[in-house]
């Protein structure tokens, strides 16, 4: 199942960011290399960012964005974990 992840950044978060941005990726490069990120990144409009993972249940995928390095030290101030049904682009293993 797919989740998207909307971590809204913090008054201080542009700057506790740069901070915490090693940790956070060496966190979703690990997911990745189990091929579980399907995207990941910081909104350009510096409001936070939006990650969409691969997760078995809604608790798993909220266990991940509540342990993040960002939501940890404060970079993000509100999470949001919706799961997510990816109609486009096709995938060849999924139906729409």
């Amino acid at each position: 199942m797919k989740f998207v992840i909307l971590g809204y950044d913090g008054p201080d978060g542009q700057a506790k960011r740069k901070l915490h941005r090693p940790a956070h990726l060496a966190r979703l490069e690990a997911l990745d290399m189990e091929n579980r990120v399907v995207l990941a990144g910081p909104l350009t409009d510096q409001t936070g960012s939006l990650i969409v993972i691969e997760a078995k249940s809604l608790d798993e995928a909220r266990t991940f964005a509540e342990s993040d390095p960002y939501t940890v030290h404060g970079v993000f101030a509100r999470v949001e974990v919706h799961p997510f049904h990816q109609v486009l682009p096709v995938l060849s293993n999924s139906k729409a």
